[in-house]
């Protein structure tokens, strides 16, 4: 057997995939969670992958991590402060700043995107800001998924290999959601800007690229969570993710590159030498929650009572902004609903608004992603949401295409096996 790790080091927990490259046959799995909270001590991932891991008996592995984390590194390797994560909104003013000193049009076509607060960008000028004294202790600065790389390859204090700054490794996919990347390398005029000072980056590793561990085996480059689970599914152009967990997403699969400089389409790099468009909602499975604790009932009687109402909910419309929402930037909205008759007004209709509520607003990003002229013909459904009966119903009524909802699985973390068979020359099949 040729085993190969598929590793996805998410803002949850840590789950491996170890695959026989040869066959295409799972051989294990294994999952660590990691703490709660929006900045977290990198150690304690690193002590979920051990955990979960059992990676002995591998040739070859990759990593992919929940993206635009910080992770700020002193010029010996050890880390300056804990990692904030994409989900800690503490740099939404140095997002505004951003784009008042540079102009959200400018940073869209330099990098792809309009700082928001999960961006890097936004946290390296927080850093600055707020904690001088780190910001100016620190020698490079890298991505939860770069960081564990270079950990996991042998190298950091204490480590087998040393702390060379100059081995951290990421690939494109991470790099593109940095908020200082563009298809040339790196803008390190808006790095050096933002932390004050320049520091080391990690290299930029071509998708068929590979290093090598302390052990001597494969290391793919790794990528962006939403990037590999693309990958593990096996998305080509004309396809479109729609993943309906905590949050939602929308992605696609580009030949070209998009910029939006309106921010609602996050213009992302693949895992191969493609481009990931991407829509992000906090409008998603929590709204079913909510709805389905209101009327007193498990989701899968949630479903039951959608489904038995007719589309448009008998004239209900429930607008989802039960937290806010991030797509369209409305931070501050709160959720109404419309609509509310003594017809319509039922425990059907009320279950079935929540589902086209959610669903609509990943309507909103499809609709801005095909507005960029991104080919959108099948849709490949995810996530917790996916499992509902009513969400597999309803979504290619909404959505407009068909879809797909592959058995539930380790998406992010079989994409990670696959880049890693390819090392070998080997190739696992995908998903769906």
């Amino acid at each position: 057997m040729e085993l190969v790790a598929g590793i996805d080091s998410s803002t949850q927990s840590c789950k491996v995939v170890i695959a026989d490259a040869v066959s295409g046959t799972v051989v294990r799995e294994g999952r660590a969670a990691h703490p709660p909270g929006t900045e977290v001590d990198p150690e304690a991932w690193w002590q979920a992958i051990a955990a979960a891991g059992g990676l002995g008996d591998v040739r070859a592995w990759a990593i992919s991590g929940q993206q635009h984390g910080m992770v700020a590194l002193d010029s010996r390797g050890r880390v300056v402060r804990p990692a904030l994560l994409w989900n800690d909104l503490r740099s939404s003013d140095a997002a505004t700043a951003l784009i008042a000193r540079y102009g959200a049009t400018a940073l869209a076509e330099r990098t792809g995107l309009v700082p928001v607060p999960s961006f890097t960008l936004t946290k390296v000028h927080w850093l600055r800001e707020h904690e001088p004294e780190r910001a100016r202790a620190v020698g490079a600065v890298a991505l939860p998924h770069d960081w564990l790389t270079w950990r996991l390859r042998g190298f950091g204090p204490d480590s087998r290999l040393g702390a060379d700054l100059d081995e951290l490794v990421t690939d494109r996919s991470e790099a593109s959601g940095t908020g200082y990347w563009t298809d040339a390398g790196y803008d390190r005029e808006l790095f050096a800007e933002a932390l004050g000072h320049d520091a080391v980056l990690p290299r930029v590793l071509a998708h068929d690229a590979a290093v090598r561990d302390a052990d001597g085996r494969s290391v793919g480059p790794g990528s962006g969570d939403n990037a590999g689970a693309a990958l593990g599914l096996g998305a080509r152009v004309g396809d479109v993710v729609v993943s309906i967990g905590t949050s939602g997403t929308v992605f696609a699969t580009s030949a070209h590159r998009t910029i939006d400089p309106s921010g609602t389409v996050a213009g992302f790099a693949d895992a191969a030498d493609g481009h990931l468009p991407l829509v992000a909602t906090l409008s998603a499975a929590r709204v079913l929650d909510t709805l389905a604790a209101l009327l007193g009932v498990d989701h899968e009687e949630l479903s039951r009572l959608a489904l038995a109402a007719s589309p448009g909910a008998g004239g209900l419309v429930l607008e989802p902004y039960l937290e806010g929402e991030r797509t369209p930037n409305l931070p501050d909205a709160t959720g109404t609903l419309f609509g509310m008759t003594l017809a319509s007004t039922t425990r059907e209709n009320v279950a079935r608004s929540a589902y086209e509520g959610v669903l609509g607003g990943l309507l909103f990003g499809l609709n801005a992603i095909r507005d960029l002229g991104v080919p959108t013909e099948r849709g490949i459904l995810i996530g917790g949401g996916a499992r509902s009966a009513a969400v597999r119903a309803m979504a290619p009524e909404i959505l407009g295409i068909p879809m797909t909802a592959p058995p539930a699985g380790e998406f992010v973390a079989w994409g990670m096996a696959r880049q890693a068979a390819r090392t070998l020359g080997l190739e696992l099949p995908p998903a769906a």
